[in-house]
């Protein structure tokens, strides 16, 4: 394990840069630091939603996307450096397949809402796709681990189709647009 913080502020920052992992310095809205900064957030969302009760199977499988979501953060502080695996894209997969296949096929197009966890988990898949562009314009300009930007596309899915079951587990309907509504 790396350096430990004894004290939360360093004043290094006051110049508008922020160290990364490498002792490097970049500037505080670097495309490095969007990306991070997404990934961050979509982990606390992933904690709020994590507060509601969920069945057990969603509670794990959320934690152990947070852990995953904070080794991404590790592997963008670091550049060049490694963490997602095809394994953790694969994992991903069988958990939204699984749950997709209790669902009834779409036939519309769904709107965020429905229970308070599911809109909470909408929340997640926005910021999700979020994080996933904002890795996708860093690689335009840096090397980036193209697994992760794999896991971010089936997180973003996988939140979707997770807010879907949320629904159904609580007995409430998904919210389905309307086209030309009054």
């Amino acid at each position: 394990m790396g350096n430990r913080l004894s004290k939360i502020y360093t004043r290094t920052g006051d110049d508008g840069t922020t160290g990364l992992g490498d002792g490097s310095r970049v500037d505080k809205d670097h495309q490095r630091i969007e990306a991070i900064g997404s990934i961050d957030e979509l982990n606390s969302l992933i904690g709020q939603l994590l507060v509601h009760d969920l069945p057990d199977p969603v509670k794990s499988c959320l934690t152990t996307i947070q852990h995953w979501l904070f080794d991404i953060g590790g592997e963008l502080c670091l550049p060049g450096h490694k963490v997602i695996t095809a394994e953790q894209v694969a994992f991903l997969e069988s958990v939204l397949d699984e749950m997709n296949s209790e669902l009834a096929p779409l036939k519309e197009f769904i709107l965020p809402g429905g229970c308070p966890a599911a809109a909470a988990c909408h929340h997640a898949r926005t910021v999700c796709r979020r994080a996933e562009r904002r890795l996708y314009t860093l690689g335009n300009s840096e090397p980036v681990n193209k697994v992760t930007l794999q896991f971010l596309n089936r997180l973003s899915d996988l939140l979707f189709v997770m807010a879907r079951h949320l629904n159904k587990v609580a007995g409430v309907a998904d919210v389905c647009w309307q086209q030309k509504r009054k």
